[in-house]
């Protein structure tokens, strides 16, 4: 299930609403993030499952049904792999995870910072230079 809209001011107050984002935004000003898109730079509109299980390409299959542009944070582009022992790699965060990275981005315009502000190391992802720590 889909959680209800937010909205995010530059002091970070939030506005929750039963309303749904396809009746309050138009859809090209919409972008639905999901950890299963190809496209890595565009401003995000943060949706999320009430849910403790991932459903892989849930939010994907969402977005293209609603005919919403899509969007993913860009770990791919700015971290690289962290050799562990149980060989886990996930892009797929918590809302609290991705909006540390957002805010820290809105705050610092460095997408290593707020990756690095995010992404915990137990998703098996690390910025480049911690990758031999």
């Amino acid at each position: 299930r889909l959680m209800g809209c937010f909205t995010l001011s530059c002091v970070f107050e939030m506005d929750t609403t039963p309303e749904s984002y396809l009746d309050l935004f138009p859809l090209e000003a919409i972008v639905y993030l999901t950890p299963d898109s190809e496209n890595g730079n565009k401003v995000y509109v943060l949706g999320g499952l009430v849910d403790e299980s991932i459903h892989k390409q849930l939010t994907l299959r969402r977005a293209r049904e609603q005919h919403l542009q899509t969007a993913r944070l860009p770990i791919r582009e700015y971290m690289v792999r962290a050799p562990n022992a149980r060989n886990y790699h996930s892009e797929t965060l918590a809302i609290n995870q991705v909006f540390d990275v957002l805010s820290t981005f809105y705050e610092t315009r460095s997408w290593p910072a707020a990756l690095r502000a995010g992404v915990s190391s137990g998703k098996g992802y690390v910025l480049p230079d911690t990758a031999h720590q």
